[in-house]
């Protein structure tokens, strides 16, 4: 990966195709992508990032840390006027942010699931998560924090591990508990919230947007699509049942036919 705009990225695909911005889950980093990357790039120019604080992105911002800022400095950087957004989870919620300040700069978006700043609703079960990875990381334990989110968002609370390739669960283990080790650096950073926030300004989202949900997700995700779907211009639902927070990781090919499908009728 290089570097550019303090985000560490890599770029692949024809320069002439349109731009696709993959942005990764909080569980994980760029790496998320890699078992679609090679499909995509065959017709189109991706990029996927590193977000400040995930996989090789760690330096300290200058103030505030910001990821939609961080976003678009990277595209400034790289020379894309326009590009179509994928984000899953945390990076779902930063991509509907990006949308919301820069709406001339997002063709389309691609909520694979909603996450982060689309959240609205501590229900049961993300408390229940939210105090098991609290108990873990007090206890210094990193593999069973990071364990913890498998079992939460790779497995989901509806099915066994065993269910699960155990591929996609060990990748996302390692990548979050990276994610531990490099985000302990950024403890004491102050976050620049958008204000207001993104789930009040859904109708400022003028891109036509695909939300992807996974049926042993967590309420507070199927919450978030319900908002979505009544809040957004232009929206479509899809559930796949088969999945849990990260579809994209455990169906890729069908994630891209799905994405290709809804690059098409975006258009560019």
């Amino acid at each position: 990966m290089t570097l550019a705009s303090l985000l560490a990225h890599e770029r692949g695909g024809p320069g002439d195709a349109p731009t696709i911005l993959l942005l990764h889950a909080g569980v994980a980093d760029s790496r998320m992508w890699d078992s679609l990357w090679d499909s995509l790039t065959r017709d189109f120019d991706v990029v996927r990032c590193d977000l400040r604080g995930f996989g090789s992105s760690t330096e300290l911002p200058d103030g505030t840390l910001s990821h939609r800022h961080d976003v678009l400095a990277l595209l400034d950087g790289l020379g894309v006027g326009r590009c179509h957004l994928v984000g899953a989870s945390f990076g779902a919620g930063v991509a509907a942010e990006v949308a919301v300040v820069a709406p001339d700069r997002v063709l389309s978006l691609t909520l694979s699931p909603p996450g982060g700043s689309l959240l609205a609703v501590r229900t049961p079960d993300l408390a229940a998560f939210a105090d098991a990875e609290r108990a873990a990381l007090a206890a210094g334990d990193l593999d069973a924090a990071a364990e913890v989110n498998v079992d939460t968002w790779v497995v989901g609370p509806s099915r066994r591990a065993e269910d699960v390739d155990p591929v996609v669960r060990e990748a996302v283990r390692s990548m979050q508990r990276h994610a531990f080790e490099v985000g302990a650096a950024f403890d004491d950073v102050e976050e620049d919230e958008l204000d207001p926030p993104v789930l009040d300004r859904l109708t400022e989202v003028i891109a036509p947007t695909l939300v992807l949900v996974g049926g042993h997700d967590l309420e507070t995700t199927h919450d978030a699509a319900d908002r979505l779907v009544a809040g957004l211009p232009d929206v479509r639902r899809v559930d796949w049942p088969d999945a849990a927070h990260l579809p994209s990781m455990e169906h890729p090919e069908r994630f891209v036919d799905l994405l290709r499908d809804h690059l098409a009728t975006a258009g560019d």
